[in-house]
């Protein structure tokens, strides 16, 4: 599959699957080196298959429908990416009012770039639903594998607000579940995941690794701060912004007040978005094993299931080294703004003292 919608638009990639299993990390590396050796002669002769897929992958996405037949107004940001024909049939078959936002295909993203964990690209959306009085706004990214939500009154659902959402649903079902989120979520939800009654599993960022995570211990629900939502719960275990604006959409339906007042609802808590910041490839894994061993020696509660996130009476922060860019990712989040301050400039500490300088945390607060 081609994807990578993250990057920008002249850089992409392939997810690569052998089966329905993950294919990453050394075997990708190992399949590089036998290329680099010339060992690419093939065993036997493939073959190729062209099918078209569109309209039974529609059916399935309504397969799985449960909002009954209430008239929802929908405003949907497609972003100009690869989602626009099938958005176009699936909205065509649910009840209710859609109204989309730059559906056609084009990779130039001539209105903004889709990445909807970023503020400044969910404005155009935000902006509709507010106008429109709209029940919500879907937006997804380039190849509609990450999917962004927006209230009623045009607020931001973050991946992990979202993901509290769609697990206390899932844990009607399932209670005890093991319910696995990435460890750039916030606390608030591990903490009501718990209540919820499912079991919270904390693990490493990245698509392949989720999903690796799921089939191992048998989740029905994984999620990203990026908007990956991963569903096994009459799904599949993979990452599909459509399947999940399905399911979000009729959790909305079933509600018996608005999207806006669950999310306002949540604890609150006041945080960072991920601050991510320029660190040379040969570098940035050895950044983070610099942090790891000083917050070792100072005895720190300290989580190394990815980068390092350190937990204090003030809340918990995070650094961490991404897996597809040469850049660090940092995160902080606190009950109150001196708490949140007195994270960043551990951070930024922590940093100094590995001989890289400040990120740029001005304007980064938020709440949720």
């Amino acid at each position: 599959m081609v994807t990578g919608s993250h990057n920008p638009p002249d850089y992409n990639g392939f997810k690569m699957m052998l089966g329905r299993k993950a294919f990453f990390g050394d075997q990708i590396r190992r399949v590089g080196e036998r290329a680099a050796a010339g060992d690419v002669v093939p065993e036997a002769a493939g073959t190729d298959e062209t099918v078209t897929v569109i309209d039974d992958y529609v059916s399935r996405l309504l397969a799985d429908w449960d909002g009954g037949d209430r008239m929802l107004k929908v405003v949907w940001d497609n972003g100009n990416g690869a989602a626009g024909e099938v958005l176009r049939k699936l909205i065509a078959s649910l009840p209710g009012e859609h109204v989309v936002l730059n559906g056609e295909i084009d990779g130039r993203f001539p209105a903004h770039h889709p990445d909807p964990t970023v503020p400044a690209n969910l404005e155009q959306l935000i902006k509709e639903v507010r106008d429109r009085k709209a029940d919500v706004g879907v937006a997804f990214d380039g190849d509609a594998d990450r999917i962004g939500l927006v209230d009623d009154k045009g607020e931001i659902l973050f991946g992990d607000q979202l993901m509290i959402i769609f697990a206390r649903d899932v844990l009607k079902d399932h209670q005890g579940a093991t319910i696995i989120a990435d460890v750039k979520a916030s606390q608030v939800l591990y903490d009501e995941i718990a209540k919820a009654g499912g079991n919270p599993l904390m693990w490493k960022t990245g698509h392949s690794l989720i999903k690796s995570k799921m089939a191992e211990v048998g989740s029905p629900l994984a999620g990203e701060m990026s908007g990956h939502i991963f569903f096994a719960d009459h799904w599949y275990g993979f990452d599909d912004a459509l399947y999940g604006a399905v399911r979000a959409l009729g959790i909305v339906a079933r509600m018996n007040g608005k999207l806006s007042a669950v999310r306002e609802a949540l604890p609150h808590v006041i945080n960072t978005p991920e601050v991510r910041f320029d660190c040379d490839d040969r570098r940035k894994f050895a950044v983070i094993e610099e942090v790891a061993a000083r917050l070792r020696a100072e005895g720190a509660k300290v989580s190394e299931i990815d980068g390092v996130r350190v937990q204090t009476d003030d809340g918990w922060w995070l650094l961490r080294a991404s897996n597809t860019q040469a850049v660090l990712v940092a995160r902080c989040e606190a009950a109150n703004p001196e708490g949140l301050e007195r994270l960043k400039t551990t951070v930024v500490n922590q940093l100094a003292a590995s001989g890289l300088p400040a990120p740029d945390f001005s304007g980064a607060n938020a709440g949720h």
